[in-house]
């Protein structure tokens, strides 16, 4: 009688080989400070190997240095120190709740101060970047290619950094003045499949400016409020609180036919996010919200069983 061999998986090599870095892409390096690795002295570090480079400005925090990363965009090079320093107290921002909708024509229209005007870096620098785009007129390993490149690199980081500073500066101010922010879950991919929009709705930067409210936000002691993806925060009158059945895109204005109210589109669904994020502080059963992210080995918050309350306030002109 004969005994079967009892399977064994196979097992891979644990050798690994050194992956380089290829030229051009994702040029970066890090540089942990444990042994003195590098040290600033007022606009200038000192890197390994490198020796002494001139920076732009001084460290802007006291503290022990941890880590410095170097990386390159275009023709600059930028470094990031990470420092240890202490978690400074940020005052309460002075006002209470705010709504921000999130659009195309406008970034961002609050429902409280002046609408936001986004700058359209990718629209408005889009004739250059089609002119520079054209590489593949140049010759493969010439130098007139080498200098397109460098050229259409430049552009790309150009329009880059004209988005980041409006929304730093958008984010900024709203964490800083509103203790709690509602805005909307939106689903930018799924909008981003309209071909007439798709240009205008990712030159937008909805996902970031989201991203940069949140931590800005736990930063300056805000709360930031998400609607649900199915809250018809435009349909709905934040007057009266009916829901009107269809709403075009085409139409700017918000007409409400119950009570008469009539107000911008996008400042109605501020306004709705505003009630939503106001009315979110405690729940129907009594019970704090849970926040929108969900935790482990948390009871989550009871679900409503009303509507959030939209329309229960005055009407504000």
């Amino acid at each position: 009688m004969t005994l079967a061999r009892p399977s064994v998986p196979f097992l891979k090599s644990a050798a690994t080989y050194t992956r380089f870095k290829k030229k051009g892409v994702h040029e970066r390096f890090c540089a942990a400070n444990e042994t003195g690795t590098f040290r600033t002295d007022g606009k200038r570090i000192k890197l390994p190997v490198i020796g002494w480079v001139r920076m732009r400005e001084a460290v802007r925090f006291e503290g022990p240095l941890k880590r410095a990363t170097i990386s390159r965009e275009a023709d600059r090079w930028f470094v990031s120190v990470t420092v240890d320093a202490p978690d400074g107290v940020a005052p309460r921002p002075p006002q209470e709740v705010v709504g921000v909708d999130l659009g195309v024509l406008t970034l961002a229209t609050p429902s409280r101060g002046e609408p936001i005007t986004g700058p359209k870096a990718h629209t408005a620098l889009l004739k250059n970047l089609r002119r520079t785009s054209r590489l593949s007129r140049k010759q493969r390993g010439s130098q007139n290619r080498a200098k397109a490149k460098k050229s259409l690199r430049r552009l790309h980081v150009r329009i880059a950094n004209l988005r980041k500073d409006a929304m730093h500066k958008a984010t900024t101010k709203l964490a800083k003045t509103f203790q709690r922010i509602g805005i909307e879950d939106l689903n930018v991919g799924g909008m981003a499949r309209n071909r007439y929009l798709a240009r205008a709705i990712m030159d937008g930067g909805f996902f970031e400016f989201r991203r940069q409210l949140d931590y800005k936000a736990r930063r300056y002691g805000a709360v930031v409020v998400v609607a649900d993806r199915w809250f018809a925060s435009s349909k709905t009158c934040s007057c009266c609180g009916s829901l009107k059945a269809e709403l075009d895109l085409s139409q700017r204005r918000f007409r409400c036919f119950e009570c008469g109210f009539e107000a911008d589109r996008d400042w109605n669904a501020a306004k709705n996010l505003e009630k939503l994020a106001a009315s979110s502080a405690v729940s129907t059963c009594g019970e704090e919200r849970s926040d929108a992210v969900r935790k482990p080995r948390v009871k989550r918050a009871s679900k409503k069983q009303e509507p959030n309350g939209i329309g229960d306030e005055l009407c504000a002109a």
